[in-house]
């Protein structure tokens, strides 16, 4: 009898194997970024490597201490002070009663909860509770920092407080082992990147080359789902990927592919457009990024319908050059948009068009371009 409930038993379980395959070494010092749809794994591998889970098979190595902002305020004692709770993380991960003292008033002040850090932490909100967890995990100098979507929680304001205390830390020579969303976060923090696809890596590289495979990716599958348009094949290009009708064929800066410019001076942006007869509401958005891939700014363009197959748009964009010294490069994605929240993309398309200002204008402004301030300094 006993027998025969087990076997009924195992036939109605059902197994998920989470992560198959995986074989990655990071060196240390380097910043590697994972990306990958909801379900791929992403999480479950940052579990291994943190060890809160174990792998059913296989090992995973390490060397240094690490600090893993995966479920931030998990290990709370809720009925217990912030204050307390401070000192109980910072043991559980690995520091000293004498580490504790040295770091504990940078952890306070970092937390920034004010009085509530002698109340007890059930009675914080979540975001009070965050930022004690964060506080607490990064003042630990960490060998090795992971990062799994614990930044997208909170205020903008403790956001970029959390971005920059990132910095200093990858600054340091921590590794870093980030997943999330945020394509930009991992363009910015990371030298390399991962995809994870249904458990697997199917590609690792630089990360743009690795996001513009996750994008493209992810458009070829919607358009198959929520367009069902003839011929909807996802092509890829030199430059990116999209239908084959419904993108940029050609355009120059300056006339040229690439313009090297002075501070201010003129650019002028010449684009060629194919559009499809099935597309009720083109439009391009044409963006500028930094070295690093970083939008900086851009402009959504409504595109006339297309009267016949096989129509071209000529697009012609004037600007000046009020960027700091560096190089630049442009993006366009055509889109079919009724609406700013009904957006989708056709093709999106990278680093063909580039252009570089050589003048250093850092005595006119800080960062990469300037904006209208009104300053008044008053005696």
């Amino acid at each position: 009898m006993a027998q025969a409930i087990q076997d009924s038993a195992e036939r109605r379980l059902h197994t998920h194997i989470a992560l198959q395959n995986i074989t990655f070494e990071l060196s240390h010092g380097r910043a590697l970024g994972i990306i990958g749809l909801n379900g791929s794994g992403k999480s479950t591998l940052l579990q291994i490597i943190a060890g809160v889970m174990a792998p059913s098979t296989g090992r995973v190595e390490i060397r240094g201490r690490i600090a893993a902002l995966l479920e931030l305020g998990s290990g709370f004692n809720f009925e217990l002070t912030g204050r307390e709770n401070i000192r109980i993380n910072a043991a559980i991960l690995g520091l000293t009663r004498a580490e504790i003292d040295r770091v504990f008033d940078d952890i306070v002040a970092f937390a920034d909860i004010g009085d509530y850090i002698d109340e007890p932490v059930k009675t914080y909100s979540s975001g009070m509770a965050l930022r004690l967890a964060f506080a607490v995990q990064v003042h630990t100098e960490p060998d090795i920092l992971i990062v799994d979507e614990a930044l997208a929680v909170g205020d903008a304001a403790f956001q970029a407080k959390a971005m920059a205390r990132i910095d200093e830390i990858l600054a340091r020579g921590t590794t870093l082992l980030f997943v999330g969303h945020d394509l930009n976060a991992v363009k910015a923090f990371c030298h390399e990147a991962m995809l994870l696809e249904r458990g697997e890596i199917v590609l690792r590289g630089l990360p743009d080359e690795i996001i513009t495979e996750y994008l493209y990716r992810t458009h070829r599958t919607a358009l198959a789902e929520r367009r069902k348009i003839a011929g909807s094949r996802v092509d890829r290009f030199d430059d990116g990927y999209g239908l084959e009708d419904a993108r940029v064929i050609d355009g120059t800066i300056n006339g040229a592919r690439h313009a090297t410019v002075g501070f201010n001076a003129k650019l002028e942006i010449s684009l060629k457009v194919a559009l499809r007869t099935d597309i009720s509401h083109p439009a391009i958005i044409v963006d500028i990024m930094d070295g690093k891939g970083l939008q900086l700014c851009g402009r959504r363009i409504p595109l006339p319908v297309a009267l016949a197959d096989g129509h071209n748009s000529d697009i012609r964009i004037s600007l000046d050059a009020a960027f700091q010294q560096g190089v630049y490069r442009l993006r366009t994605r055509v889109v079919d948009a009724p609406s700013l929240s009904q957006t989708t993309v056709l093709a999106r398309q990278e680093g063909a068009l580039s252009f570089e200002v050589i003048d250093d204008s850092r005595a006119l402004f800080t960062g990469l371009y300037p904006v209208p301030m009104d300053i008044r300094i008053d005696q």
